[in-house]
């Protein structure tokens, strides 16, 4: 959660389809099937289905990568949004988690000084600096140093855990480029929507922003793979309870982050293939121009 201180059905194709319509398995013509490979996306049937980390694969994708001249991509390994296929599939979340908890062990060594310069504050005078202080006197950069921030050791905890289990498997599905893209998109989206709408005076922190924009990406994604999807819509409706039910919440992050998430992770798992990049990166992009205009509205409210 962002703190206030102080105050799987199985895998499917792309979409419904009409039972009449549905495409024939590559490998057997006679046999109707609603399921694809997630690398070249070719349909197959329950014979042909390869488990993998993320949805089924083919055979041929499975056995060499190579395909056979029908997929441009298959030549390379690639996860679901396009990325390449990395040996640990968890690396960025380990070193995301990793830089979190260096900065809180600042937070606990250095103090109230550290945190105040780098927190979520609209504007404000800041008595432990002895001055006015905030993203309206032109420090932008806490927009992001907020994110890896926290509260209290209880405050980390939670959110780091809740990072470890929605975290891994997304990096897996998007590869890490299109990973570290979402995270700071939402985080940023988080940050920005709490610059907004929070008083000018609250300072807030935490990576929730961020978390929420993985589990926004999460159910798009298991949506996708048409997955069960009650897991992940029960773990984002308790976290919603906690952002509206608890004090201290900075509930504008949570939120922020969650819908760039979704926005993000559906560019990021429903981009066609023939320009699959300039999708992805292109809804990024335009995230990103919403959180550059919200700050610059607010900013003018605030000088």
């Amino acid at each position: 959660m962002d703190k206030v201180p102080g105050s799987p059905q199985g895998p499917g194709d792309h979409g419904p389809q009409d039972a009449q319509s549905l495409p024939a398995c590559y490998r057997h013509p006679d046999r109707e099937t609603g399921v694809r490979c997630t690398r070249c996306e070719r349909p197959i049937c329950p014979d042909c289905m390869v488990s993998a980390s993320v949805g089924f694969q083919c055979p041929e994708c499975v056995r060499d990568g190579s395909g056979t001249g029908h997929a441009p991509d298959a030549a390379r390994p690639r996860t679901l949004a396009g990325g390449t296929v990395a040996a640990d599939p968890r690396l960025v979340t380990k070193i995301l988690i990793g830089l979190n908890l260096a900065a809180f062990l600042l937070q606990q060594t250095v103090g109230d000084r550290f945190t105040s310069s780098f927190e979520l504050i609209g504007r404000a005078y800041v008595p432990v600096l002895g001055s006015v202080e905030g993203i309206a006197e032109g420090q932008w950069y806490r927009l992001l140093t907020a994110m890896f921030l926290h509260g209290s050791i209880v405050h980390i905890a939670f959110n780091m855990l809740s990072f470890w289990w929605v975290g891994g498997p997304l990096e897996a599905a998007l590869g890490r480029v299109r990973y570290l893209a979402l995270y700071f998109v939402s985080g940023l989206a988080g940050s920005a929507l709490s610059y907004a709408l929070a008083a000018a005076n609250q300072p807030s922190l935490g990576a929730s922003g961020a978390i929420f924009g993985l589990f926004g990406a999460t159910a798009v994604l298991m949506r996708r793979l048409n997955y069960d999807m009650r897991p992940v819509l029960a773990l984002l409706a308790i976290n919603l309870v906690f952002t509206f039910g608890w004090s201290n919440i900075a509930w504008q992050a949570h939120i922020g982050g969650l819908v760039a998430g979704v926005v993000v992770g559906y560019a990021m798992v429903h981009a066609p293939r023939e320009r699959r990049s300039l999708v992805q990166y292109g809804t990024c992009a335009l995230v990103l121009a919403v959180v550059v205009v919200m700050t610059l509205v607010r900013t003018g409210q605030l000088t």
